[in-house]
């Protein structure tokens, strides 16, 4: 086999073009037993194959510097830069990341598991070129979600504006391989790269310096004559870009030749490729949604739509009650940034077509476009994970809570997420929101308070943000009846003596096994802010140390509310907090993660002990760093 000998893009290139297809064969079957096999995603990796070789093949990696968005779509880059026998392990603890990363390889040129970063990067990168005098090229790959985002067309914008020499490669993989990608369309893409043309475009450029009138005439000459054969060619190269394309992104060589074509030609070039997700394996090209991101699964029966959860998540739970509170309120509004599927609104947007937008990868856009529906009385929900809505919290502060607009926010993926890693984590959204004046915010401990917060939160005249993690909950079936909760009250939900644990959030089971443990008295804080003042002066004159535990970073969370209160007070009382500590907790399963960071129900209770050695026989117990 051709792969068993290629570990690197050196060897890479050892390759006869005419080879080249053959190889990519064995990549595909490859990629798809190993990911079967460990889990990851697949359907993005699939269709931007045939891309990654080529580019690999092309350019003179890693010095030349390839940036890939989003990064999920590189499991093929990893297996070329010398981690093919380590794919298996990707996503798990101690194994390969699921996107790139700078500390992983050379290869990996930016950290990527956010999205429509990738031009504004490789623009850094070639511009640190220049200015450094190195010759390398700077390549961006972009897939055409993460093109719907701001960011991108910023950074084109003033890529265009600037005339550096880079490249941004579309990968399209939204629409299937039309007529129009075919042999004219080929034709013309290998007629716009070729030498003749590009010679031709800089000798007129030159000439036409002169004549600015005549030079502009030309641009728009070739910029409509272009429009009118390939429509999507008109807005890139009014910002400055050369477009190529669009070409097949699944020929190979055909790609191999545009690549070679255009790599030399000195100014920002735009080279529209178009595939199909899930490329190769049928299961995945019919449902590339399905197959983004899997578990193991055997490939000849496929991944196993049918099973159904005993329980339901709690992204289920709020995709329920949107359902339920829609039918009592036709002012309610679903948004939500490109998270259909992952933010549980695939029901409410087939039963609420008329009021359910997706903005796609706009987070930004989503928040302020719910500002200005709440101005006009409308009431939106906009559910969307803890870590994107960090994209949008000057919106959150200035469009939204600065007006004190009633806006719901569904606060999915909250806390630690497991094999997604540290860029997917949502461990900071208590710290950024409770300090946001005119907020109120909810950490549910369970699935039915869960729903019934969302309920609370949708009768408020104000802002308010319902926050919970991904995954299942503990068990608890959600009540069909929908009742408000007390704002700001917390509840006393074991007594014991000693301690009083303070929970914020979905660690109930954790909690619960150290209050047991340590006849401690537990109590569900249900609101980080307000957060309740009344109770937790009582519990500071009844005992001897109050313990927080959250499902957040330490710093500025809950548990910072609690300690800014008792000194407000003068109250004094030993408080211990525990959260998540001043560190990026790497990608493992959520239960291994949290064994890591001593939040388990082992965990709490060493670390209480360690602190009040006194109370527990003297014995110190070892803990791990945090």
């Amino acid at each position: 086999m051709l792969l068993d000998n290629i570990n690197t893009p050196e060897q890479l290139k050892s390759l006869d073009v005419e080879q080249l297809p053959e190889f990519c064969d064995e990549v595909r079957a490859f990629l798809l037993q190993s990911v079967s096999g460990s889990g990851g995603h697949l359907a993005s990796g699939l269709g931007a194959l045939e891309l990654t070789v080529a580019l690999h093949y092309v350019y003179d990696t890693p010095n030349d510097k390839l940036v890939w968005d989003v990064g999920h779509q590189a499991y093929v880059h990893k297996l070329l830069t010398g981690r093919r026998d380590e794919l298996k392990t990707i996503k798990q603890k101690g194994g390969l990341c699921g996107f790139p990363r700078r500390e992983e390889s050379e290869y990996d040129t930016f950290g990527v598991g956010h999205s429509s970063t990738s031009i504004s990067a490789a623009l850094g990168m070639a511009l640190a070129a220049k200015q450094q005098k190195i010759d390398r090229h700077a390549i961006a790959v972009i897939g055409d979600g993460a093109m719907t985002a701001g960011l991108a067309y910023e950074a084109l914008n003033h890529a265009g504006d600037i005339d550096t020499e880079m490249l941004v490669v579309l990968n399209d993989n939204d629409m299937s391989i039309s007529p129009n990608v075919g042999g004219l369309s080929k034709y013309l893409a290998r007629l716009l790269s070729g030498n003749f043309y590009s010679t031709m475009r800089e000798n007129s450029k030159k000439i036409l310096s002169k004549t600015p009138v005549m030079k502009r005439f030309a641009r728009r000459a070739e910029e409509h004559t272009k429009g009118m054969i390939m429509p999507s060619a008109t807005l890139f190269e009014e910002m400055g870009f050369v477009y190529y394309g669009p070409v097949d992104g699944h020929d190979i060589i055909e790609l191999v030749k545009i690549l070679e074509n255009i790599k030399d030609i000195n100014e920002p070039k735009f080279l529209h490729v178009v595939t199909q997700k899930g490329k190769g394996y049928e299961p995945a090209e019919e449902d590339p949604i399905e197959y983004h991101a899997v578990s193991k699964f055997d490939l000849d029966a496929g991944v196993n739509k049918s099973k159904a959860p005993s329980t339901p998540t709690y992204t289920q739970v709020f995709g329920q009650w949107l359902c339920d509170m829609a039918a009592q309120d036709d002012k309610l509004i679903g948004i939500t940034p490109a998270m259909r599927e992952g933010s549980g609104l695939v029901a409410f947007s087939k039963q609420y077509p008329d009021r359910y937008y997706d903005v796609a990868i706009a987070e930004q856009h989503a928040v302020t476009l719910a500002a200005g529906m709440a101005c006009e009385g409308l009431k939106p929900v906009v559910a969307i994970y803890s870590t994107f809505l960090q994209r949008a919290y000057d919106q959150l502060i200035h469009d939204v809570a600065l007006q004190n607009l009633p806006i719901v926010f569904a606060i999915d993926r909250a806390g630690l997420v497991g094999s997604d890693g540290p860029t997917h984590s949502g461990n900071y959204d208590l710290s950024y929101l409770r300090c946001i004046p005119n907020m109120i915010v909810m950490a549910p401990t369970e699935e039915n308070e869960c729903r019934q917060m969302l309920y609370t939160a949708f009768q408020q005249d104000c802002p308010t943000a319902v926050r919970y993690p991904r995954g299942k909950g503990i068990g608890v079936e959600p009540e069909t009846a929908m009742t408000s909760i007390e704002i700001g009250k917390g509840k006393v939900i074991r007594k014991g003596t000693g301690i009083a644990i303070l929970l914020f959030g979905s660690l109930l089971e954790e909690a619960l096994q150290a209050a047991d443990e340590l006849d401690a008295t537990l109590v569900n804080m249900r609101f980080v802010k307000p957060i309740d003042e009344v109770l937790i002066r009582e519990l500071s004159q009844s005992y001897r140390r109050l313990v927080t535990v959250e499902d957040n970073a330490i710093q500025g969370g809950a548990g910072s509310a609690v300690n800014e209160f008792l000194s407000r007070e003068d109250i004094q009382i030993p408080v211990t907090n525990l959260g998540i500590p001043d560190s990026y907790i790497e990608h493992a399963t959520r239960e291994e993660q949290l064994e890591e960071i001593q939040l388990t129900g082992v965990g709490i209770v060493q670390q209480i002990k360690k602190v009040e050695p006194e109370m527990f026989n003297a014995t110190v117990f070892s803990v791990s760093k945090t």
